[in-house]
Order: C-alpha cells, then sequence, then structure tokens
C-alpha cells in the first residue's frame, strides 16, 4: 500500500480516485445485488463511509487530525460505520449491509477484504502503540464477527459469523465460534 505522505498533490488525487475506482469494482465483482455504478454510487452505505474514510485518511497522514476526526464522525453519523481515519485500509474493501462495523485506528486492512455488518475490528488494550488486527489480502470477515488485538489474520481467510478471534489466523483457514476455532487450512 502507498503512503499518501510521500506522494505529490497531483499524484494523491490519482491515488484517491484510482482507489475510489477500485471500491466500485470491488461491489460489482462481489455484490449479485448491484446493478450499475450509478446505484453503487447512490446507494451503498458501506462506500460512503470507505471514501468518507478516505479523504479523512489523507488528512490524517497530513496532521489535520481534528478535521480528519470530524470526518469520520459525520461519516460514521450517516452511514452507521465506524472507521477511524489513522486505521489503514488497501483498495477494494467491500462493507456489505454495514451496520454497526468498526474500524479500530491501529487496523490494517489489505486489498480485496470484505466485511459484513456489525463487524468489529478492535483493540483490547489502551496503549498508544499497535493495538488493532490486521487483516491480509482476500479476508471475509462475517456478520457480527469480532477480531480483537493486535492479531494477523492470514492471506485468503475467512472469519465465519459471530466468530471471536483473538489469536493469528494462518493464510487460507476458516475460523469459527468463540473463541475463534480454526477448522479448516
Amino acid at each position: 500500500m502507498s503512503s499518501l505522505s510521500s506522494l505529490s498533490s497531483l499524484e494523491r488525487v490519482f491515488f484517491l480516485f484510482t482507489t475510489f475506482h477500485r471500491d466500485i469494482q470491488a461491489i460489482l465483482e462481489r455484490d449479485p445485488a448491484a446493478r450499475n455504478t450509478l446505484e453503487i454510487v447512490l446507494c451503498y452505505p458501506g462506500l460512503h463511509a470507505l471514501w468518507g474514510y478516505r479523504i479523512a485518511h489523507a488528512l490524517w497522514v497530513r496532521n489535520f487530525k481534528t478535521t480528519a476526526r470530524l470526518i469520520s464522525q459525520v461519516t460514521r453519523s450517516l452511514t452507521g460505520i465506524e472507521i477511524h481515519p489513522g486505521a489503514t485500509i488497501g483498495p477494494g474493501l467491500f462493507i456489505d449491509h454495514g451496520m454497526g462495523v468498526v474500524v479500530g485506528e491501529t487496523s490494517e486492512i489489505g486489498p480485496n477484504v470484505t466485511l459484513y455488518h456489525g463487524v468489529t475490528l478492535g483493540g483490547v488494550s489502551s496503549h498508544k502503540g499497535k493495538r488493532h488486527p490486521t487483516l491480509g489480502e482476500n479476508v471475509v470477515v462475517g456478520a457480527g464477527a469480532k477480531v480483537l488485538g493486535a492479531i494477523t489474520i492470514g492471506d485468503n481467510s475467512r472469519i465465519g459469523a459471530n466468530a471471536v478471534v483473538v489469536k493469528d489466523v494462518p493464510p487460507n483457514s476458516v475460523v469459527v465460534g468463540v473463541p475463534g476455532q480454526i477448522v479448516r487450512r
């Protein structure tokens, strides 16, 4: 993932619009109910929350932290999805039926991840360092699942609905239950 802070202003704008386009493509590819780009842009609160985050994150990395948090709060009020502007999110995130999704400040989300409603990527401590999960590429997190702490979910893994995951998950795994148990690798 490129760091927005290392790009020129023109490169940042191009990067944001390229990422916005990839976010729309992710919905078209992964949601069979999505009919066209206009419908997605107008009617998908997960996309609205993600775009609000992307703008807030661009401000966050330029040290406009209060403005970034304000945009984040307005976006949360409008969509019911809370994404901290300090989180790092790759292109192609799809938040499906996103009400109640929470993404904490030190979360890292790789490309092409899918989060369903009620997912929490949360911390388990109040220290200032890394305290939220890292999700690899092509991860799917089911409805109501909680992924907690500075853990890593490996590429191509699936987290079942309502699972509570507090330990690292290797790539290509399926995790279900409370506490989360790997049922397939």
